[in-house]
């Protein structure tokens, strides 16, 4: 397992149709963002204003780091850390075509807080790629990240009822998943004489569901590991009183124990296959039925009891497991509910790989391809700030508000600064949130959660 200091159609015959089996293709979609993003023209870079409210964040967390870039030998030359970190930072956010593009925009524009006219080259930024430790920029994110988290507490925007109700019951409401990136480009290098589809790796994200920020993030090179190969890393952080939200795919009879002991809570799913015994019943109506369990059977089993809790919708039981067993802290209208907030987790994936283009890979080494999985999180933490602020300003729950029209309304709020119309962005927002359709149509879905057809009711906080 690696860690972030370690690296990361129709034929015709004979005048007759005949159809032919279609090859089936790897990650399309994948290869159509590549071949758009080197086609697109440049889009505007951030304006100064944003610039500042960036540089705010980043600015001191990178200084931080000199003391360990000295400490590695690396020499004080024209790609110092600040000025990385600004190329990597100013190229996802303009999400320009290529580096060789980046370092004319670098030499002519400038980027961030990098001036203009750098005699710099696409080599020489790609050879800085592959060699300045990536483990910077990952201490970078991990400096930011609390300074971010704090602003979010403080604001007083709407929580949905079950987060609410698990934010005053325990100390932090997180959800893991982990995604495969997507594939990386064969054109010079190693790269070109590899054979089959060739992954750029996993990442396993833990995600605040509370503040919607990223609380903890790994890389595993291996595309190929399952989930399960998170749990130490998951085990490292987690602490009593903590809530975690987990897919079906993370069951470990055995974790769940060592959480259990720790005091540490969890919602899951079981598998159709896992074995359970009732050993009590909690309530049972003819829609929800709650009951104490023992997982497994024999030396294969949970020492500790699991609470299970079963909802007939349609004729059909979902399942949901939990080791905690007073309903009192958790009801199982909450368990139904907080299960269904670990979609966030895929909606933040979503905007890291397709939004902010972490399905795009400006270099094939292991090393440069970690430190763009950093700064892409690192880029969407600052997003999910502004929103939020958006939100706050709105009096509106986080997830009303479009993370991705707010990134793309940076644009008019720059064309409408320019014009001397606004210098603020948060109150631009606001102001313009209909027009700039910041606030999320509701619509009618036909796949709605269980929470929501269902109409079940979440208590209210004492």
């Amino acid at each position: 397992m690696s860690s972030p200091g370690d690296r990361p159609v129709i034929s015709y015959a004979y005048g007759m149709a005949e159809k032919k089996k279609p090859k089936k293709k790897s990650l399309p979609h994948t290869r159509a963002i590549q071949r758009d993003r080197s086609k697109r023209a440049n889009s505007m870079p951030p304006d100064e204003e944003m610039v500042a409210w960036m540089k705010e964040v980043v600015h001191p967390a990178v200084y931080a780091q000199l003391d360990s870039y000295y400490a590695m030998g690396l020499r004080a030359r024209i790609l110092t850390l600040p000025v990385m970190v600004a190329f990597i930072l100013g190229m996802l956010w303009q999400q320009l075509g290529s580096v060789r593009e980046a370092v004319r925009v670098l030499r002519e524009e400038g980027m961030l807080w990098v001036t203009a006219g750098e005699a710099v080259s696409a080599q020489a930024v790609l050879e800085r790629m592959s060699t300045l430790p990536a483990v910077l920029f990952y201490r970078i994110l991990l400096d930011c990240l609390p300074q971010l988290q704090e602003r979010a507490h403080q604001r007083q925007r709407p929580l949905p009822p079950a987060i609410a109700w698990a934010r005053a019951h325990f100390t932090q409401v997180w959800a893991f998943d982990g995604s495969v990136l997507d594939g990386l480009l064969r054109k010079c290098g190693l790269l070109a004489e590899a054979e089959g589809l060739l992954l750029a790796g996993k990442i396993g994200t833990m995600l605040d569901v509370v503040t919607q920020m990223p609380a903890h993030i790994w890389y595993e090179e291996h595309s190929q590991a399952h989930d399960q190969s998170f749990w130490p890393w998951i085990m490292s952080v987690v602490s009593a009183g903590c809530l975690l939200l987990l897919d079906a795919g993370l069951l470990n009879f055995e974790r769940f124990d060592q959480l259990t002991h720790q005091g540490v809570g969890f919602v899951t799913r079981p598998k159709s296959n896992t074995q359970m015994k009732e050993v009590a019943v909690l309530s049972k109506t003819a829609q929800i039925h709650d009951t104490i369990v023992i997982l497994g059977s024999g030396q294969n089993q949970c020492r500790h009891q699991m609470r299970l809790v079963k909802v007939l919708f349609r004729g059909k039981w979902y399942r949901y497991l939990t080791n905690v067993l007073d309903p009192e802290r958790l009801p199982a209208a909450c368990v139904v509910a907080l299960y269904d907030q670990r979609w966030r987790i895929e909606d933040a994936f979503n905007v890291v790989k397709r939004l902010l283009g972490l399905a795009y890979f400006y270099t094939g080494s292991v090393n440069g391809i970690q430190m763009q999985v950093w700064a892409t999180w690192l880029l969407y933490a600052l997003l999910v700030d502004l929103t939020d602020a958006v939100a706050d300003a709105l009096n509106r729950p986080f997830k009303d508000i479009s993370l991705e029209m707010v990134f793309r309304g940076l644009y008019h709020f720059a064309q409408a600064r320019h014009k001397g119309k606004a210098d603020d962005p948060i109150e631009y927002f606001a102001r313009k949130a209909k027009a700039l359709s910041l606030i999320k149509q509701k619509r009618k879905r036909k796949h709605l959660s269980l929470i929501q057809q269902m109409d079940l009711t979440i208590p209210k906080i004492a």
